[in-house]
């Protein structure tokens, strides 16, 4: 059984450039959230269209091992194409991550700074790595992980849906079973950089729901964020009961 919970907050801004979405067909799942860059213009538009083209790909293409990497090239050619349409003035960027979930088998993929967080049986196993400055300071050993949360550099992303790529600039994980108690966060820096792995993980084991989860999490987001220029926050959380 497969169960979610979804929120997208303005924060302290006036525009929500973040976007969510899911879509269920024949007992497959897809989950995507992207975070339209700030400051570029039309982030809101780009967030959204990346997100739709992930699900309309989905519902052509489920079946096929090739679905993530379509859905992230599908969405490049989209906002590459739609900015030539508005011209240079018009910038549309934006980050993705997806989660797929078939019968048998969960994939999932990023580009940019928004994470995606794998636990089993209420531990974290994994997370996406950033394609961003601070990230690769930390893989250098020249910080430490925790410190890329609040880096002076932490906004700048070096791979994004919108900017001309050589080569693959979206990463794919490797493919996991679908087993059972298993717990999956999507979100956008504005969620992460307020909680910690520590505070996910302990909400998790406390939570009955997703929902409830979720809730916790964003409580804690607030709070830490409170008095502070908040940006827009973002999360889905899906969990694979073991029955």
């Amino acid at each position: 059984m497969i169960s979610y919970s979804m929120i997208s907050r303005p924060g302290s801004r006036q525009c929500n450039e973040d976007s969510v979405e899911m879509c269920t067909m024949e007992g497959d799942y897809v989950f995507t959230l992207a975070d339209g860059l700030g400051g570029h213009g039309g982030g809101d538009e780009a967030s959204a269209c990346v997100t739709g083209e992930a699900i309309d790909v989905f519902r052509r293409e489920r079946d096929s091992n090739e679905y993530l990497s379509h859905a992230f090239e599908n969405a490049q050619q989209w906002l590459l194409q739609k900015k030539a349409q508005k011209g240079k003035k018009e910038e549309m960027k934006s980050t993705m991550v997806v989660l797929q979930i078939t019968e048998k088998q969960i994939r999932w993929g990023h580009i940019g700074d928004s994470r995606l967080y794998y636990f089993h049986k209420d531990r974290m196993v994994s997370r996406t790595l950033d394609h961003s400055v601070p990230q690769m300071l930390a893989l250098g050993g020249q910080i430490k992980e925790r410190e890329i949360r609040h880096h002076k550099d932490r906004n700048r992303v070096l791979r994004v849906l919108g900017t001309p790529w050589e080569g693959e600039a979206y990463s794919l994980a490797d493919p996991i079973e679908k087993t059972g108690d298993q717990a999956f966060i999507l979100c956008s820096d504005g969620f992460w950089e307020l909680i910690t792995e520590k505070e996910m993980e302990k909400t998790l084991k406390q939570s009955y729901s997703v929902a409830q989860w979720l809730e916790k999490m964003e409580k804690i987001v607030q709070k830490h964020g409170e008095g502070k220029d908040m940006d827009n926050y973002s999360a889905i959380c899906v969990y694979i009961d073991s029955k």
